[in-house]
């Protein structure tokens, strides 16, 4: 019991430490970390490449999936405190309007993306980061192969470029984007403890709208990536331009989930009703 109180007032009192008042301090380390983390695998990634390319896959895709939770988490906490302070936003906290604004401009949804959070300042969830460099750590072999296939289906000559890369980009965006999104939100959803029922409720209210900001982001970048980069650059480079989508993805999926729980709560119903 002692322990379990003493775990509890460090976690508060680390959550509570803000640079500038503003951003929090754990989030900043956390981040910190997973950049020199990054920063090693890129200073010798030929030479891992080489040795295990499906490992270094999967531990890089873990690594970049994990500073893109970490941003989620901390844009979710410079929002909450900044809402929550007395009086409201700050016309001088300029991070925090922003952050504010491009939440209600978002054209993706009807709510809000970014969740209201009754804890402040909202803690870091070391459990959803961990979700989420697993999730990206388990889906770096069935992307490998996926690249894989599609440079030996559709090959990239010098007399031949422009074609095959639009074939990839069609085949990606049409057959893989479609089952990576309903993956995402499968694992994400039965790794967080729902059933089938949520499950389903999950990929009724997101799927759509996810793939309809999917088509309008990754054609454009896999373009880029299909045309322009070597094979074995190709799951790096896409995982790194997805640090801003798996970001948005991750708070889809909060923003989801503390819907579902308000709506279930009695004291919501009985907002609803009032």
């Amino acid at each position: 019991m002692t322990w379990e109180l003493t775990r509890r007032r460090v976690a508060r009192a680390v959550n509570s430490k803000f640079i500038f008042g503003r951003v929090p301090l754990l989030h900043t380390v956390i981040f910190f970390i997973e950049m020199t983390i990054v920063a090693r695998l890129m200073s010798r990634f030929n030479a891992y490449y080489d040795e295990r390319p499906i490992l270094t896959m999967m531990v890089t895709n873990a690594v970049l999936g994990g500073i893109a939770d970490t941003v989620a988490q901390t844009i979710t906490s410079v929002r909450e405190r900044a809402l929550h302070k007395k009086g409201g936003l700050n016309k001088n906290d300029n991070i925090a309007i922003e952050i504010h604004d491009l939440d209600r401009k978002n054209p993706f949804y009807e709510r809000d993306l970014i969740p209201d959070s009754k804890l402040l300042p909202p803690p870091f969830d070391f459990e959803r980061l961990t979700r989420f460099m697993a999730y990206g750590f388990a889906m770096a072999p069935l992307q490998f192969k996926w690249f894989g296939f599609l440079s030996r289906t559709f090959p990239i000559t010098k007399a031949s470029a422009f074609g095959p890369a639009m074939k990839r980009v069609a085949f990606d965006q049409l057959i893989f984007a479609p089952f990576g999104i309903a993956c995402f939100f499968t694992v994400m959803t039965a790794a967080e403890g729902g059933g089938k029922r949520a499950i389903a409720h999950k990929l009724r209210d997101m799927y759509i709208p996810t793939l309809k900001a999917n088509f309008l982001v990754w054609p454009a970048v896999q373009v880029i990536n299909f045309r322009l980069m070597p094979v074995q650059f190709q799951l790096p480079f896409v995982s790194t331009i997805g640090i801003a989508w798996t970001a948005y993805l991750s708070l889809s999926n909060a923003a989801e989930d503390v819907q579902e729980t308000t709506q279930n709560s009695p004291r919501a119903s009985n907002i609803r009703l009032a």
